[in-house]
């Protein structure tokens, strides 16, 4: 096996293990095991279990991010929805080891974890494009920041959840999703308020 081959096979078992067992719960001991090579072979290649699990989160955070920023391309605003709604959850049905490893050790809550700062830039795709839909349409630019964040934010945590569910089918849950935003967002106040105070 070359070095190149190697280490993919080292990333691979890694993210395998770091999406069963977290962060936390893997050792070099195991990787190294399941790859059936010695440890220093692991350390060689990445210096240790922070190495490995940086490059692994490195590489799905890549993955995914370049997933969904294909889908932002061109074409109607519904059309861009549904296609990010499917580069998400076609992410998690083909990289589920991936999608966890991404989930499992970084809570959305937190602004330096990797899952949230993967969707800070996804959202940050979206808000652009928002941004000019709601200036074509009469609505506040300014807040295109705020529904990109909930829109990202609805798409990301329904991909958690599906994760786990998987039901209903992946095109179900990716038309309920843009039924919601769609049909929500198709229906704006300009200027909202609460009705309770």
């Amino acid at each position: 096996m070359t070095g190149t081959e190697r280490r993919l096979q080292l990333l691979d078992v890694a993210r395998a293990l770091f999406a069963e067992k977290g962060f936390d719960g893997t050792s070099i001991e195991e990787i190294a095991h399941r790859a059936d090579v010695s440890k220093p072979v692991v350390y060689e290649h990445f210096g240790g279990k922070e190495g490995v699990y940086a490059v692994v989160v490195d590489r799905e955070m890549r993955n995914l991010l370049d997933a969904v920023v294909a889908a932002l391309g061109t074409g109607h605003p519904k059309d861009l929805l549904e296609q990010a709604a499917r580069a998400l959850l076609d992410y998690v049905d083909n990289n589920t080891d991936g999608f966890r490893v991404l989930v499992r050790d970084s809570p959305v809550a937190s602004n330096s974890g990797t899952f949230s700062s993967l969707l800070n830039d996804i959202a940050k795709q979206v808000e652009h494009i928002l941004g000019m839909q709601f200036s074509a349409r009469g609505y506040d630019a300014k807040l295109a920041p705020l529904y990109s964040q909930a829109l990202v934010g609805m798409v990301a945590l329904t991909g958690q959840w599906w994760l786990e569910a998987r039901k209903p089918k992946k095109e179900d849950v990716a038309a309920h999703l843009v039924n919601l935003a769609w049909n929500g967002l198709s229906h704006l106040d300009h200027k909202p308020k609460l009705a309770t105070k």
